[in-house]
């Protein structure tokens, strides 16, 4: 965009004042020409009318000094700046304002009808100018007969030079207004083209990886929101990039530790450091550490194919019922420890409106964690109420609870607090991420209360069903 949005504005803009004086050159021209030529022809003609009827007094009986008559003839065209004829019926001039150089002169052609619907014709008036006049005929009429006519004509390049004058005022208007649209001009490179080249060099920025550039653009415009949204978008881009290069560092822990295990103990084996009577032992370790690996591979696939759009599969189901399923597959290991379950439902059957299978997932995880979390001989309260249209499920442990700077880190991918690694290595650090995931497909929402040393509670919402 190398300048070229700036030069096409200014190139536009002079293009519009050219073709703007263009216009008022032509089209203005001509107007304010036909203007003044009516307003000359009007003129003209109450002139012509003023001497016809003096000379009708002739027709009429009266006598007329006809040196007075002259005298008049003189005065009218020195006003309007015309010649002044007196013409017979039959052509001749009988009296010219300009002296007697065309008086006994007959004009060939002469009709008087000649202008049609106008009280006004232009040319050489038959022959008799070498250039165009504007003329006018008055008839002079006694008797009800008419004896003769008054012309008048102006030349055309007088009517054109008062044009011209009347158009200087309007070029001159037209230069200051282009003057003063020179602020428009100059708000423009303020407000659109500095701020969008500052955006421009932003974005060049950001394309070559400097995710750090910040755009200095205080404005309270659409360019202001525009910076202000590419300054959010390169935060969040930097931090993106700051959680894959964490992301990349936590898979390939989680992933080298069983490796590294699976390894050991498989070298320890071949080379005889293990005594064939400990095969056993080591191997179920290493069966441990694959389905450890088998179990974060899953967790990453399971997120893989919650960040694409349309993969839940709704139907109506009971919650309450899935919830007493779920906490029935921990029976064996809660017996280990001596952990029991309470569960408190508001109405015996629940019906909501979501995806099964997820919903189970996020039970799972979530039940897992409390039974992870949670002190021997300790009791997990599950409870579902109800609210307005919506279902809510509270899983509730009192174990180790989560420190206070970790609450908010705990849906991160792969996070794991200090006390989560010392207390289960087992552990991928993806099961709450899952079930943010899952729950926020839905649409819905999950919170945690959590005390450090007292338990955590976790609660998520879910739609309930139309037919409930």
């Amino acid at each position: 965009m190398k300048h070229s949005l700036y030069y096409k504005f200014i190139l536009g803009y002079l293009a519009f004042w050219l073709l703007s004086f263009a216009a008022i050159s032509t089209l203005s021209a001509r107007m304010m020409y036909r203007h003044q030529t009516e307003i000359y022809a009007e003129a003209m003609y109450d002139e012509a009318n003023m001497i016809a009827t003096s000379y009708s007094s002739v027709y009429l009986g009266k006598k007329q000094d006809m040196d007075t008559a002259y005298a008049q003839l003189q005065a009218v065209a020195e006003f309007v700046k015309a010649e002044v004829w007196i013409v017979n019926r039959q052509g001749t001039i009988v009296a010219d304002s300009a002296g007697s150089a065309r008086v006994k002169t007959e004009i060939e052609g002469f009709d008087p009808a000649g202008t049609g619907n106008k009280s006004y014709s232009t040319g050489d008036y038959y022959g008799q100018f070498p250039y165009d006049v504007l003329s006018v005929s008055a008839p002079i009429t006694g008797n009800y007969n008419t004896y003769g006519y008054v012309l008048v004509h102006v030349p055309v390049s007088i009517i054109w030079e008062t044009s011209n004058q009347s158009l200087n005022v309007i070029y001159i208007s037209a230069a200051v207004i282009f003057a003063l649209s020179l602020i428009i001009l100059l708000v423009f490179t303020k407000t659109v083209y500095f701020p969008l080249k500052r955006i421009t060099e932003g974005a060049n920025e950001y394309a070559a990886g400097n995710l750090e550039h910040h755009i200095e653009l205080n404005t309270r415009d659409e360019m202001g929101y525009l910076a202000a949204t590419l300054n959010y978008m390169s935060g969040e881009l930097d931090k993106m990039e700051v959680y894959q290069r964490n992301f990349i560092a936590n898979v390939s822990h989680d992933f080298r530790s069983p490796l590294t295990s699976i390894k050991g103990y498989l070298e320890a084996i071949i080379d005889g450091t293990i005594p064939p009577e400990m095969y056993e032992k080591y191997l179920t370790r290493v069966i441990a550490e694959t389905e450890r690996l088998t179990k974060l591979t899953q967790g990453m696939l399971t997120l893989n194919s919650l960040d694409s759009k349309g993969y839940l599969s709704r139907t109506s189901f009971d919650i309450n019922r899935v919830i007493k399923d779920t906490a029935a597959t921990f029976e064996v290991t809660c017996n280990a420890r001596d952990i029991t379950f309470d569960l408190t439902f508001s109405e015996a059957i629940l019906m909501v409106y979501a995806d099964l299978g997820k919903i189970q997932q996020v039970l799972y995880n979530l039940i897992d964690n409390a039974i992870k979390f949670s002190h021997h001989g300790s009791t997990i309260y599950i409870q579902t109420y109800t609210r307005n249209e919506k279902i809510f499920v509270s899983v509730k442990d009192t174990g180790i609870g989560i420190p206070k700077d970790s609450v908010k880190k705990i849906w991160e991918r792969f996070y794991k607090s200090d006390q989560s690694r010392g207390k289960d290595k087992k552990g991928t650090g993806l099961g709450l991420a899952i079930v943010k995931e899952i729950i926020q497909a839905h649409g819905e929402n999950i919170d945690v209360i959590s005390t450090e040393d007292v338990g955590s509670e976790f609660i998520f919402s879910l739609p309930r069903s139309a037919g409930a």
